[in-house]
């Protein structure tokens, strides 16, 4: 009982993936029907060519109709036209279909994957995540173009056999459709067989997308240590598992293959048998006997093919299935409703307290200060103390457990989410650049801005400097996330594009940390006057940048630990006195 309710469940899931997925078929939907009628088509020549052999043996080759043979060549010539017009037509608009079919599911993929929360990419690896968008959708090409082809125009062609043998002889065609049930169980088992198997090879393929991809971008630590075994060994271990997977789905198909040919030929044995008993031999032809034993030579290829490329099918509703899980994902929440233009440039945190999800001691407690339009705001202590957490809740990466943060008096969830953000320009100390112009890279924020306003921005933030001497200046391609730059000049693109933005708030994270002294100098008075009209959260390890803060507030374990001045803190003695005393030292 069991076993039957997991088969119907199954079933279902597989049905209604497949369902889903024809939804993304619907602008497309006249190429759809063209390629199954050509389909269609192309299995009724095929069918009709095989009727034809009974009255050729019967009459045309016996002599009752001269007619027959003289115009037989001419019908073979037309009908074999006609099969290579409908197989063409309905194999090229099929793939058409299937591959706009894909693309507009991975493009969905891709945007809805964008759009989600910070959390959820913080879970998964960009690994899986690509793995996704390539493999899987590829999978899903195979089951809209090979597949459903193959499953629709072999298909036909079998019922078409089916009508010509029961049309000829319904009583030797009824003792070789007793099989059909044998057959329909093994297909069915095969499938969720294929399915099962489809599913672990889509997550090795994920496995050895996040190895590779981790491997690579750490390839300098890689050599710097040695990794170079331990890494070839871990890549070893899931590329084998990856193939047993692939071994194992080949042994299904060829062994399912194997079987079916076997029912298939116990039931031409049969045939044979009772064909040659009294009874049978004077109620069907010479002719009709030859074409029902063709038929049944011909349902032997057909069902091979459907039986092979069942598994590509599986392998495209579970690669379906594993799409789909991500697109049911909730996007990034935003609830607010009320527009902001260019906010007056003050915020508050109201007795804030933030738990990263999966943890069990907040990363924030009970967090409350607040900044006036103009003020700079620094935020400093220990790694792991709460500072960039705090700025992540402040661009609404993540929400609040507890408590309010503001913005000009209001609740950051009621304003739009995207209004929100343009009032803040945002440098980490992991700076992120695109494998585009500098120029590009800089206006990225801006995208409308004008090259003056660029190479001004680039000039303030000390990017000038190198830029000029480029190849094609600040056209001049940088690299995947600037890697034709050293890490210093990448700090400062990422300056040079929050200058350009223009917005009240000011976040920077560690925004100087990759600078060299002469740079930093530079940096220190372009973002002194980038602050002048602006409400700045400075977050840093090195004190020497933040001691012009007009409020320097020092967190432990999520928490304040004291607040004030650079001149009031130093008078404490506490905290703050310590670390810069260990700095200066």
């Amino acid at each position: 009982m069991k076993n039957s309710v997991t088969q119907t469940t199954d079933s279902k899931t597989t049905w209604q993936n497949f369902e889903r997925l024809m939804r993304y078929s619907k602008p497309y939907k006249h190429g759809l029907v063209v390629a199954i009628i050509a389909m269609f088509c192309f299995a009724a020549v095929d069918s009709f060519f095989i009727s034809q052999l009974q009255p050729l043996i019967d009459e045309g080759l016996t002599g009752k109709d001269e007619n027959f043979m003289k115009y037989a060549p001419i019908g073979v010539i037309i009908l074999f036209g006609l099969r290579g017009g409908f197989n063409f037509l309905g194999s090229f608009t099929l793939a058409w279909v299937g591959n706009h079919v894909v693309a507009d599911l991975r493009q969905h993929l891709f945007d809805h994957i964008v759009k989600m929360p910070v959390s959820y990419h913080d879970k998964e690896s960009t690994g899986t995540l690509i793995s996704k968008l390539t493999y899987d959708s590829e999978q899903v090409l195979k089951a809209t173009s090979k597949a459903l082809l193959t499953l629709v125009q072999q298909g036909a062609f079998v019922i078409g056999l089916l009508v010509v043998m029961f049309v000829n002889s319904w009583q030797l065609s009824g003792i070789f459709l007793l099989l059909i049930p044998f057959i329909a169980v093994i297909v069915s088992y095969v499938s969720k067989r294929f399915r099962k198997i489809s599913k672990n090879i889509q997550n090795t393929m994920g496995e050895v997308n996040n190895i590779a991809e981790q491997t690579f971008n750490g390839h300098k630590v890689v050599l710097m240590f040695g990794g170079e075994k331990r890494e070839s060994e871990r890549f070893t271990g899931i590329n084998k598992r990856n193939r047993q997977q692939r071994m194992k789905l080949v042994a299904a198909k060829s062994t399912s293959v194997s079987v079916i040919e076997l029912i298939a030929s116990l039931g031409f044995a049969f045939v044979l048998y009772f064909a040659n008993l009294d009874a049978f031999k004077d109620a069907i032809s010479p002719g009709a006997f030859t074409t029902v034993m063709t038929c049944m030579l011909a349902l032997l290829k057909p069902i091979k093919q459907l039986t092979t490329v069942n598994a590509d099918f599986q392998r495209g509703m579970a690669a379906c299935e594993s799409i789909f899980h991500v697109l049911d994902k909730d996007l990034e929440r935003d609830t607010g409703s009320i527009q902001i233009e260019k906010a007056k440039g003050e915020f508050a945190f109201d007795d804030v307290t933030f738990t990263y999800q999966g943890e069990e001691s907040p990363a924030l407690t009970n967090l409350s200060f607040t900044a006036k339009p103009g003020q700079t705001i620094a935020l400093v202590g220990r790694s792991g103390s709460g500072k960039s957490t705090a700025s992540s809740l402040l661009l609404r990466f993540y929400e609040a457990n507890q408590g309010r943060i503001l913005i000009d008096g209001q609740e950051i969830s009621d304003y739009k989410l995207s209004d929100l953000r343009k009032q803040f320009a945002y440098v980490s100390q992991n700076v992120v650049l695109f494998n585009d112009t500098l120029a590009n890279n800089i206006a990225y924020g801006v995208p409308n801005a004008t090259e003056e306003d660029i190479i001004q921005a680039a000039k303030n933030a000390y990017v000038w400097e190198f830029a000029k001497n480029m190849p094609q200046g600040i056209h001049t391609n940088i690299g995947d996330n600037g890697s034709l730059l050293s890490g210093g000049q990448r700090q400062r693109v990422a300056i040079a594009r929050a200058l350009l933005c223009d917005a009240p708030f000011l976040v920077l994270d560690e925004a100087t940390s990759a600078l060299d002294t002469e740079s930093e100098k530079h940096i220190q008075t372009a973002l002194a006057n980038l602050q002048k009209n602006r409400t700045s959260v400075v977050i840093a390890h090195r004190l020497s940048t933040i001691e012009n803060a007009d409020n320097i507030i020092v967190m432990e374990q999520g928490q304040i630990a004291e607040q004030g001045s650079h001149g009031e803190l130093i008078a404490k003695q506490g905290v703050y006195a310590q670390l810069h005393n260990l700095q200066f030292s």
